[in-house]
């Protein structure tokens, strides 16, 4: 298989660095790098789409207890599902967000955004239909 990996800075919840790759059977799966204390992130599937010019990434995400996701956006929709924990999502122009186990979080593309977790580490899945070929995350 002719993999063609790319670093990018990032995040996944929001969380800030991951790893983007993309194969010609188009779909690959690499280990996310560790940059952001109180972040943990792993990508666990990419494929190609939903649409040409697209990729579909998932990320399983865990945020450490009290730490806060620095601002940043994404090139797609960001959707996460959250299995443990709460916080607060902070978008831009909007009022805090609250979330919690159970409960899933959308930002639209483009959104600058960041995570005020609560006093509980936070565990979830996210899920990024972003625009191939872009970082994933952008530093705002």
């Amino acid at each position: 298989m002719n993999l063609n990996r790319r670093m990018i800075f990032g995040c996944a919840l929001c969380a800030v660095p991951a790893l983007i790759a993309t194969s010609t059977t188009g779909m690959a799966q690499a280990p996310a790098p560790a940059a952001t204390a109180g972040v943990k992130r792993k990508v666990l599937s990419q494929i190609d789409g939903p649409t040409p010019g697209y990729v579909t990434i998932a990320v399983e995400l865990e945020i450490d207890a009290n730490a806060i996701v620095a601002r940043h956006t994404h090139p797609g929709i960001e959707s996460t599902y959250f299995i443990s924990g709460s916080g607060e999502l902070l978008v831009d122009g909007q009022p805090a967000k609250p979330f919690k186990a159970g409960e899933a979080i959308q930002v639209p593309p483009g959104a600058i955004h960041s995570v005020k977790n609560g006093p509980t580490a936070t565990k979830g899945i996210g899920t990024y239909i972003v625009e191939k070929g872009k970082p994933l995350a952008t530093p705002a």
